[in-house]
Parts: C-alpha cells; sequence; structure tokens
C-alpha cells in the first residue's frame, strides 16, 4: 500500500499553531495520511522553537518536526539533544547538537525524514548534496520512503538538489521562504519536488511577521526585529504524498486552506 505523507510548510509562532488547530483536523480526516511532517523552526514567536511548542506540535498529531537555521535558541538545545523526532539539519558540522535524519514507523510503513540546510546566502556548511545522498543511501537500508526537507533561500539550489536526488528519494520539499511555489511535479525517476511549500500562519503579514515593520526596515535599511501580528486571517500551506513501497512518488499534491 502506498505511504501518505502531510507535510506542513513553515509553522509562524502561536498564529500558526491556531491555524494548525483550525485546519489540520480537516486535512487528516481528508486525507489519512500515514505521517504528518512539518517544519517548526519559526513555531515558538516567530524564532526558534521551544520544549513546550513542540510538545504542542506533537500533541495536535505531528509525526516529526523539521527545521533549518532558526532552530538553534539557547535554551532548545538540551531537549533538541534528546529529542528523537525533532530534527536539526543533517549538515551542521561535526559536534552540533541534535540529529538530521530519523525513521518513522507505523504498523507496516516506514517513513525516512532527512532535513538538510542550503548554503547560498545561508551559512557555510558542509554540502547538502553530498550529505543528502550519503544519509539517503543509509536510509534506504530501512525504507525506500524518503523525505528530504530543503531549507535554502535559492530556488536554483533548491531545483538542483531535487535533481541530483532524482530516484535516490522520495522527494525533496523546500522550506525557509515561506512563500509557497506553484512548482511542483515528479521528476523522471520518481522523486517529488517542490521549490517550497510555503507558510502556516498569519496571511496578510509578510511572511508571517508584522507588514508594517518589515516595510519599515525596508524604507529605513536600518535592522529590526520583526515581531508575529497577534490579530488577522490565517492559512495553512501544505503538501499531500503518496509514495510506493518502492520509494517512487505517485502523487504530490499542493495545498492551502484560510480564513
Amino acid at each position: 500500500m502506498p505511504v501518505k505523507v502531510l507535510f506542513v510548510g513553515d509553522i509562524v509562532g502561536r498564529p500558526g499553531r491556531a491555524a494548525l488547530r483550525r485546519f489540520l483536523p480537516g486535512l487528516i480526516e481528508r486525507y489519512q495520511p500515514d505521517f504528518v511532517v512539518g517544519n517548526a523552526e519559526n513555531a515558538a514567536g516567530g524564532y526558534g522553537l521551544t520544549e513546550a511548542v513542540a510538545e504542542e506540535l506533537f500533541g495536535l498529531g505531528f509525526d516529526a518536526l523539521t527545521s533549518g537555521n532558526h532552530i538553534w535558541r539557547r535554551e532548545f538545545l538540551p531537549y533538541l539533544a534528546r529529542a528523537e523526532k525533532v530534527l536539526r539539519p543533517a549538515n551542521y558540522p561535526a559536534g552540533a547538537v541534535g540529529k538530521g535524519h530519523v525513521v518513522l514507523s507505523k504498523g507496516d510503513q516506514k517513513l525516512g525524514v532527512l532535513n538538510l540546510e542550503g548554503r547560498v546566502f545561508m551559512r557555510n556548511l558542509e554540502c547538502p548534496f553530498r550529505v543528502g545522498a550519503l544519509l539517503a543511501e543509509k536510509l534506504q537500508a530501512e525504507t525506500r520512503c524518503i523525505l528530504v526537507d530543503f531549507h535554502a533561500e535559492a530556488t536554483s539550489e533548491k531545483l538542483a538538489l531535487g535533481w541530483y536526488l532524482d530516484g535516490k528519494v522520495s522527494a525533496v520539499v523546500g522550506t525557509h521562504t515561506h512563500v509557497q511555489t506553484g512548482d511542483e511535479r515528479i521528476l523522471p525517476q520518481g522523486t517529488a519536488y517542490i521549490s517550497d511549500v510555503g507558510m502556516t500562519g498569519l496571511r496578510d503579514g509578510v511572511i508571517g511577521m508584522r507588514k508594517d515593520q518589515a516595510i519599515e526596515m525596508f524604507l529605513t535599511q536600518v535592522p529590526r526585529k520583526l515581531e508575529v501580528p497577534k490579530t488577522g486571517p490565517k492559512k495553512l500551506e501544505a503538501v499531500f504524498l503518496e509514495l510506493a513501497e518502492e520509494g517512487q512518488a505517485l502523487k504530490i499534491e499542493r495545498l492551502r486552506v484560510e480564513d
């Protein structure tokens, strides 16, 4: 039987968690996923993650949480060090706290989840292409169904990784930009791909943050920390995947539900 996966785009702050409570049960009822995975690196206050918020998300039905460059809140590191199903990008150097991949199991179904971070306009990490290929081969010893969250800025880098891992993993889904792209497809060797899944949070901000503060920052060029809006319409963006037991993607469907 196909392995069905619901992957939720970057969850941003309290509004993102409210959107999950509002919309996620209906998506789970409709699609009946075997596994629910989401990127949670901005789920606590718009920057990073906390133990309480991680546990809240697991309580809402998530089987694993991926992340990216904002995961490194100091108070979160002890939890990240012992968490089995909260991932940080696998291509951080040796010695970084946490783990970058996991195999989820439910009955006879298994799903490998691999988290990678891009390098274009971001940190100078280990090569996500080489690390991704090595870890994909390692995960194949347990399951052919492998989902990659590639947390990266540049669309070109994301698409290149999709082509590079085509046939080696079941899906490469992009996160980080918070802007859902319309380029979902299944590549020739059977890997589902989308440049960015989008975000879950306030619909009418700037990538989930207060638009007035973002506009001020662009007008003045004075750096500032952006805040998550307290009220407003919400949205949830995601993709639904069906994966053959042999690992090839059978379906990728882009999803958006909103107030």
